[in-house]
């Protein structure tokens, strides 16, 4: 990344390497729970807010067990004169014989939608944070098992709880990591659980997919090379997906000159992954390209140490890729993906790139590499003149590629580069969806001049000043697009979350995976109603 852009998070103790492994396991959703352990049930139910000090207005789900409880749910929220608020909850106990707690959470005004400002489904958003805030609160109090109201959508609810539990605390003592929660939808009310229980599924499948991308974000760099990227991605997708593990040889035949020129400098070997799912046949798959550097220490053109070591999460277009695939595939889209993840890190050695030298990328075009901490771009270069070899119907990329697009955009959007007004459409349109909004972003020819004018090569892997460095990143990367519908997201600025979204916790956030799971559902709809 050109710029070390993440406040710096909790360094993890070194430990031994081996004992790790003996312990450790990778898990994309929630933990293993034990058979033998006491469970304690509790319940998470939905009211909008509302001003008025005599009524509550609960959702169906709530009422409904309002009703059964001989309405004392609304006997005791009416005790309080002060009506809940957005965001607000109240915790009930011994109300009902079957429930320890019953956790009252407001979901925001009734009928709340599309916000136009604000670029997203208000009630949604609303949702996933009331129902997160609701989860947290009663695994404080040491419930285990919670049933959780659907407030009117399901699959937000979903989202919610399941991204909110997430945490990754899989190298502390067993004493100091969070508690096991068990959650489910409360469908006992509804008239159509079966409609419910699978929304509910798919909500926990899109969650899922962003956690992964979580928890290789947030894996320590000696613990997750571009090696063990690839056998813990083969091990999650190879039950839908056929994964090739590339290697160093291959990129080579490949004259993969600017992927390879990154890899230099390290002792840890560069991997390409090559992925394939196929839920429907094409001629034209779609096209996922991710940046997969491990560890980036900006090479011979060093980052400053502090903050350095969350540069361990510069993989996190990779880890987006990987983590949107493991949805896909477990929602059985009727779509064809094929993607591409160039893998390696970037240290300065005696046989690292040098400021100055001349690299050659896939399709021949030379490359003056006056910054080697410019280097996401170099990796994506190859790998994008790759995936035109199989003439997908569009390409995507996701890389944490600049410091710029965090100044221009912070933890609000990813910001997006594209050629393409319909593929903007449709992204646009998923970012609602999901809550994980985007900003398109120019792509300017006045940018790629920035980067054509260089004194010993066809490009410059800089644009020469740092103005407009997100532009020329972009730019730089254009050149090695032929595909009329590209869309390059730059996710430098929403790579961690330090309280901006409230329904994910502190760390990595694997944003925006569940938009770009959205965005495939689209693609797929729309090839399948041709």
């Amino acid at each position: 990344m050109a710029a070390s852009i993440v406040k710096r998070v909790s360094r993890v103790k070194k430990l031994n390497v081996s004992h790790i492994s003996a312990r450790y396991k990778l898990l994309t959703g929630s933990r293993h729970f034990s058979t033998s352990k006491q469970w304690n049930n509790a319940l998470v139910l939905g009211v909008y807010e509302n001003e008025s000090t005599d009524s509550i207005d609960f959702t169906g789900t709530a009422r409904k067990f309002d009703e059964k409880a001989d309405g004392k749910i609304s006997q005791l929220l009416l005790t309080v004169k002060k009506p809940l608020k957005c965001g607000k909850t109240r915790t009930l106990h011994a109300v009902d014989p079957e429930f320890s707690s019953v956790l009252v959470t407001c979901i925001g005004k009734r009928g709340e939608g599309y916000d136009e400002l604000e670029t997203v489904d208000k009630g949604r958003e609303s949702i996933r944070a009331a129902v997160a805030k609701a989860v947290l609160q009663l695994r404080e109090l040491g419930e285990n098992e919670i049933e959780v109201d659907s407030c009117g959508d399901t699959e937000a609810s979903a989202e919610g709880c399941h991204l909110a539990l997430f945490s990754y605390d899989d190298l502390k003592a067993e004493k100091s990591r969070k508690p096991a929660v068990r959650i489910s939808c409360a469908t006992r009310y509804s008239q159509d659980k079966n409609s419910m229980e699978k929304e509910w599924r798919k909500g926990a499948i899109l969650a899922e997919g962003q956690n992964l991308s979580r928890r290789l974000m947030e894996m320590p760099a000696n613990l997750l090379t571009p090696t063990k990227f690839a056998e813990i991605v083969k091990e999650q997708l190879a039950d839908k997906c056929e994964v090739l593990v590339r290697d160093k040889d291959w990129a080579e035949s490949m004259k993969m000159g600017s992927f390879l020129s990154v890899a230099r400098g390290s002792v840890e070997p560069p991997v390409f992954l090559e992925i394939e799912y196929k839920g429907r046949h094409s001629d034209s798959p779609l096209a996922l390209v991710g940046k997969g550097v491990t560890f980036d220490t900006g090479g011979i053109s060093i980052k400053p140490s502090q903050g350095m070591d969350a540069m361990r999460g510069d993989m996190g277009g990779a880890a987006c890729v990987a983590g949107s695939l493991l949805s896909v595939s477990k929602l059985q889209l009727p779509v064809h993906v094929k993607a591409f993840i160039p893998l390696c890190e970037n240290m300065p050695s005696g046989s690292a790139t040098k400021p100055g030298d001349v690299v050659t990328a896939m399709n021949g075009k030379t490359i003056q590499v006056d910054n080697t901490d410019a280097e996401g771009r170099l990796i994506l270069a190859d790998a994008l003149c790759y995936s035109e070899q199989f003439n997908p119907s569009l390409i995507l990329d996701m890389a944490t590629l600049t410091g710029a697009i965090d100044v221009a955009l912070g933890a609000g959007a990813a910001g997006v580069f594209t050629n393409s007004e319909n593929m903007w459409n449709k992204l646009q349109k998923a970012s609602v969806r999901s809550g994980d909004r985007v900003w398109r972003m120019p792509l300017f020819n006045h940018y790629t001049k920035k980067i054509t004018e260089c004194q010993l090569a066809d490009l410059n892997n800089i644009g020469g000043s740092r103005s407009g460095g997100a532009c020329t990143a972009a730019a730089f990367l254009k050149e090695f697009v032929n595909n009329k519908n590209w869309l390059h997201l730059d996710i430098a600025g929403v790579m961690s979350n330090s309280g901006d979204v409230a329904y994910l916790g502190k760390g990595m956030s694997g944003r925006p995976t569940r938009t770009v799971i959205e965005f495939i559902n689209l693609m797929s709809k729309e090839t399948n109603n041709r």
